[in-house]
């Protein structure tokens, strides 16, 4: 039995993880309007959305190998996300492509070191316990529900440059939260055992990672342009803040009942069958925009794809990274994942998105993620742990 956290360790981390959601709730729906908004192309906003997650693929690595060499990984959270947010006033240097680009490539550079340095951080307090962890990290949605709704509000009579100085405020008070986040005692304690490498080499561990980035692609036309083919279809902003906040609302009730879902079902049958729900939610996003009924099951679809595949994802890659390679473990899943994939996601659905329509693109996505339910099968299934890791 896992002793319980110290109340003041679960407020400061659900805080933190309700003030950052809040941000990304304030910021990535609506950055491909902001683009739309001073003349970007499909092609250029696609760009623009995949250098977003660009930097992911080997900055978090890179703050990751850091974290777990000098065993403090609240201290670099803090210094990278201040620096990521001086670097986001540069959106303000003016509406060329080019300025954008670099802008978004040096705050993500920065900015990716947050939630695998802060996702091991709370691993590490709750000892390996996905389901523990899930009640924590249901407060990010909260936060991301609260914020993309009000800021849909806050659009339909104000500016984007206004929506621009509001997400920074928003980002400010997370940027404080992180002082309030201890580090994981658990860290502190841990060994190197195994190298990092033999980890790798095995093959439930390397499926999984493709899996997390065919995930992570497929989402890419879902970020980039879901709010913009709403508009495009005669969604009010004010609409596209409550669809964006419905499959919010569903991930939390998902992760509220995480404990139950994994002792009942498994975290490997859990993640096939997220796999499984995202071919059919990408289609009705694809095909039936027009119903707002399939919309509205599409978006509770989003308490799978991203609630349920999210935990028993990070969960699995916990158990297989152990020790003193748990912030290497979650930094090459986000660098895999949202780094690779995202940006392989975002560039790719512009060009479908420009070429062929929301449709095609949108099936794509679907294609992707039938892939990566495949690629589970193939090489995950029999290899997964029945149990967290030992504490320490």
């Amino acid at each position: 039995m896992t002793s319980p956290l110290p109340t003041r360790t679960a407020w400061s981390l659900g805080a933190f993880y309700f003030f950052y959601f809040a941000y990304v709730g304030g910021f990535t729906p609506y950055l491909s309007l902001y683009f739309d908004s001073v003349g970007m192309t499909a092609v250029q906003i696609g760009l623009l959305m995949a250098v977003n997650q660009s930097s992911r693929m080997f900055a978090p690595m890179l703050w990751g190998v850091l974290a777990d060499r000098r065993g403090s990984r609240m201290h670099i959270v803090r210094l990278t996300a201040l620096a990521g947010g001086i670097a986001m006033f540069g959106l303000f240097a003016g509406n060329s492509f080019l300025a954008m680009f670099i802008t978004l490539a040096v705050m993500s550079a920065f900015t990716s070191a947050t939630m695998p340095l802060a996702e091991a951080t709370t691993f590490g307090h709750v000892r390996g316990d996905t389901g523990r962890y899930a009640r924590i990290r249901l407060w990010g949605s909260v936060g991301f529900i609260f914020s993309v709704v009000g800021i849909g509000y806050f659009l339909d009579f104000a500016t984007l440059r206004d929506w621009l100085w509001l997400v920074i405020a928003i980002y400010a008070v997370a940027l404080v939260a992180t002082w309030q986040v201890p580090e994981s005692a658990a860290h502190r304690a841990a060994r190197e055992d195994v190298p990092a490498r033999s980890i790798l080499k095995r093959p439930e561990v390397a499926g999984l990672l493709g899996a997390c980035f065919l995930m992570a692609t497929a989402h890419g036309a879902y970020y980039s342009f879901f709010s913009v083919h709403l508009v495009d279809n005669g969604y009010s902003k004010s609409a596209v803040g409550w669809l964006w906040a419905l499959g919010v609302v569903c991930e939390v009730a998902v992760f509220w009942w995480m404990p139950q879902l994994v002792a009942r079902i498994g975290l490997y049958r859990l993640l096939v069958a997220t796999f499984a729900i995202a071919v059919l939610r990408f289609l009705l996003i694809g095909w039936l925009v027009q119903s707002p009924v399939a919309l509205v099951l599409a978006q509770t679809m989003h308490a799978a794809t991203f609630g349920a595949y999210h935990a028993a994802a990070i969960g699995l890659i916990h158990r297989w990274f152990q020790g003193a390679h748990q912030a290497k473990g979650q930094a090459l899943y986000t660098a895999l994942s949202f780094g690779a994939g995202g940006t392989l996601g975002g560039f790719a659905s512009g060009l479908a998105w420009s070429a062929y329509g929301p449709a095609v693109t949108f099936t794509l996505a679907a294609v992707a993620a039938a892939l990566g339910f495949l690629l589970l099968l193939a090489s995950v299934r029999g290899r997964v742990p029945d149990h967290p890791p030992p504490a320490g």
